[in-house]
């Protein structure tokens, strides 16, 4: 139904928002294997991309998946590849060459039980520190989180943005349930969508240097096949690109790809926050795990305590500035999770305040329920 000549509201299932979110994005490209809770978002690209002028490959395993996405990015097209947690596991060591030759890219993993095949069809919160530091080295990368059906699909258009404004692979971590919930949500039109593209070079192919730094600390990109000479490799590289081990020019490789991300923390770090003005008990809480906490938070008000909401929808790099002025604000800070703390170890990190973290994990394959966290509100 068109409410608009700018809004459409339409029902979507999470991984069906994804998909709009990426086309609206600009992704022209996937390659992926079938895996549960995931299986949606290739099934719904291998009918919509051909439609766009687009590709969809289904590849022989997710190896081969993520292979063929750098593949098409650095070919100049914004790229896809969604799947789940034993399939994310195979991804990493190309993951890691996405890093270090700086390829723009969106990975979705929709999070279920592990590890192994674990619990195919329950939803988990298992794979946050995975997320950041599953593939070796001393690298960045962004993870963000979807915790509703609108988050889908504004959060995937983001992670386009940012993946091609900072050369960075950026990571969306969603869970089975929000995958299969359905929901009314307004999609906004074409022309209220930002998208961001990749930065060009603007000097002749003969000047070209393929990772000269600049003001952003992000290189210009030139696409394969436009007449730019352009080596990728996944060792450390100079500026043109050849392999070096020469001590400065390792360490500046590394500060620059850090330093890039560290500038734009004020663009990359999102937090959301519900009823936080005057909270004493706050809640800190993401993917499907922050819906149950909203409803919590606002039943917890009609009985007269004070709590609020801290939504993350960036988890890494871990939006430390801002969770850290709750934690002064508020004595007391909830942290739910479907894992056994991972993002509660990064909150007690940072806390430097006299707040008091409750951890409240459940591991069993089941949805934390508003009443769980209510309970922990009103004891706290």
């Amino acid at each position: 139904m068109v409410d608009s000549e700018n809004v459409k509201r339409v029902l979507l299932q999470g991984n069906e928002a994804i998909v709009a979110g990426a086309l609206a994005a600009g992704c022209r490209f996937f390659a992926g294997y079938p895996i549960t809770p995931a299986s949606e978002i290739s099934e719904l690209l291998s009918i919509k991309l051909p439609e766009l002028g687009g590709t969809f490959i289904q590849m022989e395993d997710e190896i081969a998946s993520i292979g063929a996405v750098i593949g098409a990015s650095l070919a100049g097209t914004k790229s896809l590849t969604a799947t789940s947690g034993p399939g994310f596991s195979l991804m990493q060591e190309n993951l890691g060459y996405a890093c270090v030759a700086e390829v723009p890219c969106v990975i979705v993993n929709v999070m279920r039980g592990g590890p192994s095949t674990g619990l195919p069809t329950s939803p988990s919160q298992g794979d946050v520190q995975m997320a950041r530091w599953g593939t070796h080295g001393d690298h960045p990368i962004i993870v963000l989180a979807v915790s509703s059906v609108a988050d889908c699909f504004s959060v995937t258009v983001k992670a386009f943005n940012l993946s091609e404004k900072y050369r960075v692979p950026v990571i969306i971590l969603s869970d089975e349930v929000v995958a299969h919930t359905r929901e009314a949500v307004a999609l906004p039109g074409n022309d209220q969508i930002r998208v961001i593209d990749r930065v060009a070079p603007d000097v002749p192919p003969e000047w070209y240097k393929p990772y000269a730094d600049n003001n952003r600390g992000v290189p210009d990109m030139a696409n394969f096949g436009d007449g730019y000479r352009h080596h990728v490799t996944g060792l450390i590289h100079d500026d043109m690109g050849y392999p070096t081990q020469n001590p400065q020019e390792v360490e500046k490789f590394y500060k620059r790809i850090h330093s890039k991300i560290s500038k734009g923390f004020q663009d990359i770090q999102v937090t959301k926050t519900f009823l936080m003005e005057d909270a004493e008990i706050c809640v800190i809480a993401y993917g499907s795990v922050a819906r149950s906490a909203l409803k919590a938070v606002r039943t917890a008000r009609e009985q007269g305590v004070k709590a609020g909401l801290v939504q993350l929808v960036t988890l890494f790099p871990f939006p430390r500035k801002s969770v850290d002025m709750y934690l002064r604000q508020c004595r007391v800070a909830i942290v739910p999770e479907m894992n056994m703390g991972q993002i509660s170890r990064e909150i007690t990190r940072i806390n430097q305040a006299n707040c008091r973290i409750v951890k409240h994990n459940r591991i069993d394959g089941h949805l934390i329920s508003p009443d769980e966290i209510l309970k922990r509100i009103v004891k706290a």
